[in-house]
């Protein structure tokens, strides 16, 4: 990151964020459905602008760590969160299409998914 550091406050808000987000990956460490390392990524991003110790915490953490860590270290994500991430993305297309969306819409909605899925598809497995 290029730039001076935050403020106080603003090192605040990313502390609170980061708790935030910290919480909602734990959740998805036990909720199948949920994607949690993404939001602990974004824990971490904000941790490390904002508290090196909380930054630490999450790195080391037995559980919630090692996902952030295979995530920094090689841009790799697991085969089963790859999986669930495509196939909910599949599912929400197949609801998608169901919709009275416009077909501007609909093919917005398509374009990201496939953008989404291809970044996902191509990340290194961990």
């Amino acid at each position: 990151m290029t730039g001076a550091p935050p403020g106080r406050g603003a090192r605040a808000v990313l502390r609170i964020v980061g708790l935030f987000f910290t919480a909602i990956g734990a959740a998805g460490v036990f909720l199948p459905l949920l994607p949690g390392v993404p939001f602990l990524i974004l824990a971490a991003a904000c941790f490390a602008r904002s508290s090196p110790r909380l930054e630490a915490w999450l790195l080391n953490h037995p559980f919630l760590g090692p996902g952030v860590r295979k995530w920094r270290e090689r841009g790799a994500i697991s085969r089963k969160s790859k999986f669930i991430a495509l196939s909910m993305m599949a599912l929400s297309g197949v609801i998608v299409t169901q919709t009275a969306a416009p077909g501007w819409a609909k093919a917005t909605t398509f374009a990201l998914m496939a953008i989404g899925a291809l970044f996902v598809a191509t990340r290194p497995n961990d």
